[in-house]
């Protein structure tokens, strides 16, 4: 794959894993003649936890605060997928009020999600005022869920068969004036950004990536919605409730770094709408299915058992995974986040595989910026949107 060079005197460098603007511990073992990339190598690995094989050792409900530690920051996403896994297969039914919960915490973690790409992804590209504006939207956006689930970041609140806890009384309002003040900011980063002449010189025409090729190398989310694309999971896969909601798929065709910003700006306009749609219509009733807990078998703990060595703890509910397999996934703000799952009779999963977006997005990186300038791999790099926990698990 290597490119002819005109020199003989190529350069090798080494960015990361410490780069500042590297997106946490990713290393790139680059080629350079002159200023030109003529190979670009990225090391994995420096962030690897063996999230996969704790899987295999945990309950279901033991395992949920680990999995925040993926994408830390769509951390919502990582805990939908972990209890959409054992209800499908349990065939356990979620209660409407807690699908539209869960709906409303999804959207506002795109939303924290796309905010801190943007802020860091301006400030790769020389433009720092913006890097400091997204922390005002985000800090209101975290405010929300501290009070409802008593964490900012890592918030173990979705439980299979619904969420840990109803919304607080006022949460609701908050949230509506959240809405409302959050689309004055998008409006200030268009103005701010989009038709910056100096931002379009950096990102138009940086990074394409054709139709064809974005089907091949298997990319999802914006990377694909940007390429021409219109594949939303939310609309493919009808998951939680969002058949009931009026909103429409972002996506333009250019396939470039310009086209993923209009993409993921796009998508925090349509989770406002969402989530404003699913606060108004939000019905009564219970926030969990209470009848999950029937698959918490009677315990007569034997002395080696599991059980018996978590005896002075709460016990937490476990049921038998059926012996099936099954996969499933929901958009994510990088992409598909899906989860392959084989039960095999046991309180604890056979087989956890992840298959997390930005692992799968990265690997076009050497493609992209072959042949372009240095100084576009922070470009293309950020326009990507990983980050390093998901794609070393």
């Amino acid at each position: 794959m290597n490119i002819p060079a005109t020199r003989k005197d190529l350069m090798v460098v080494n960015m990361g894993p410490q780069h500042p603007s590297m997106h946490g511990v990713l290393r790139l073992i680059v080629t350079l003649d002159g200023e030109d990339v003529i190979d670009c190598e990225p090391i994995l690995g420096y962030l690897h936890r063996g999230m996969e094989k704790i899987a295999e050792n945990r309950t279901i409900i033991q395992y949920l605060p680990y999995v925040t530690r993926w994408d830390y920051l769509a951390t919502m996403f990582t805990e939908a997928i972990t209890v959409n896994g054992p209800e499908q297969l349990g065939n356990i039914q979620v209660p409407k009020r807690a699908s539209y919960i869960r709906v409303i915490m999804l959207e506002l973690s795109r939303i924290a999600s796309h905010l801190l790409w943007l802020g860091p992804f301006m400030a790769d590209i020389g433009a720092q005022t913006p890097f400091f504006y997204i922390f005002r939207e985000r800090e209101l956006v975290y405010d929300l869920f501290e009070a409802a689930t008593g964490m900012r970041m890592m918030h173990n609140y979705f439980r299979i068969g619904g969420v840990a806890a109803d919304l607080p009384y006022g949460w609701i309002d908050k949230c509506l004036d959240f809405c409302d003040y959050f689309l004055t900011g998008v409006t200030e980063y268009e103005k701010l950004i989009t038709r910056n002449p100096i931002f379009l010189e950096r990102v138009e025409g940086v990074g394409i990536i054709g139709r064809d090729q974005v089907i091949n190398w298997g990319l999802s989310g914006p990377m694909l919605r940007a390429s021409g694309i219109q594949w939303d999971l939310r609309k493919v896969n009808h998951y939680e409730c969002y058949d009931e909601f009026d909103w429409e798929v972002q996506w333009q065709k250019e396939g470039d770094s310009l086209a993923r910003y209009l993409v993921r700006i796009g998508e925090m306009t349509e989770s406002i709408k969402i989530i404003q749609q699913a606060l108004e219509g939000i019905p009564g009733g219970p926030y969990e299915n209470l009848e999950i807990r029937y698959f918490d078998r009677e315990r007569y703990p034997e002395w080696h058992d599991f059980e018996y060595r978590f005896i002075s703890k709460k016990p937490s509910p476990t049921f038998e995974l059926p012996k099936q397999e099954l996969y499933v996934r929901v958009e994510a703000p990088k992409g598909e986040l899906g989860i392959f799952l084989i039960g095999d009779q046991s309180g604890f999963p056979w087989r956890w595989k992840i298959r997390p977006p930005g692992f799968i997005n990265l690997q076009i990186l050497p493609q992209l910026v072959k042949r372009m300038k240095l100084a576009d791999i922070m470009t293309i790099l950020g326009s990507i949107d990983i980050i390093m926990g998901e794609v070393d698990r």
